[in-house]
């Protein structure tokens, strides 16, 4: 008769685990976040030089022209001279000027607003402002402004010297300057701004009340 020798269960053996820390698992998921940010800041990096280069590619394409933006009208609505005594005088006056701007460009032309001033013999009288405004393509736009000068005193030879001009010439040369800023705008965006000059050379009578003389000058806007 055979007998079965049955041993005695074992208990199960004790695994030890060990459980490592690794320092460098947050450092990682960091490392990604900044690898995302990089790849989004070189996304965006790129779109923008793409879309500059297609505006710049359009810009040569088309040709755009200097837009031509004149002094057509001067209108003076008064001008009062007083001289109290031979050294001073005080100057009002006011202006009325009537620009025209023309686009022969296929793009449009959005004009920031501009300051004109008027003096007389370098000294300044007064300022005027022009609005911006968006022209469109192949137009011709008219723009109004007038310029005031409200009782300036002037001292000594230039006092004298206007004295003169307005009682024994009957002439009193201004000059209007003022700068004009314009930017292309194609496919909704604008190129960086441009600057350019007015240059107005004017006389006036004060007995006529009346302009009597004008030469302008435009330059220095290359679009």
């Amino acid at each position: 008769m055979t007998h079965h020798h049955h041993q005695p269960p074992q208990p199960p053996e004790n695994h030890h685990r060990n459980y490592h820390y690794n320092p460098h698992s947050s450092s990682g998921g960091g490392a990604s976040i900044r690898g995302c940010c990089c790849c989004l800041i070189l996304l965006f990096s790129f779109l923008l030089l793409l879309t500059l280069t297609v505006v710049l590619v359009i810009i040569l394409a088309v040709k755009p022209k200097k837009p031509q933006f004149e002094l057509q009208q001067v209108a003076v609505q008064y001008i009062n001279l007083a001289a109290p005594v031979a050294t001073t005088a005080s100057l009002s006056l006011a202006i009325r000027m009537l620009f025209t701007a023309k686009n022969d460009n296929t793009v449009g032309i959005q004009y920031g607003t501009s300051t004109l001033s008027i003096m007389y013999r370098g000294v300044p009288l007064g300022r005027g402002t022009v609005p911006g405004f968006f022209q469109p393509a192949h137009s011709v736009r008219q723009i109004q402004t007038t310029v005031i000068v409200d009782r300036v005193n002037l001292m000594q030879a230039d006092a004298a010297d206007l004295i003169k001009d307005a009682t024994v010439n009957d002439r009193v040369e201004l000059k209007i300057m003022g700068d004009v800023n314009a930017k292309i705008r194609i496919l909704g965006l604008n190129s960086p701004s441009v600057q350019a000059s007015i240059d107005c050379g004017i006389a006036i009578s004060p007995s006529k009340q009346a302009l009597i003389y004008k030469q302008c000058g435009f330059d220095g806007l290359q679009v």
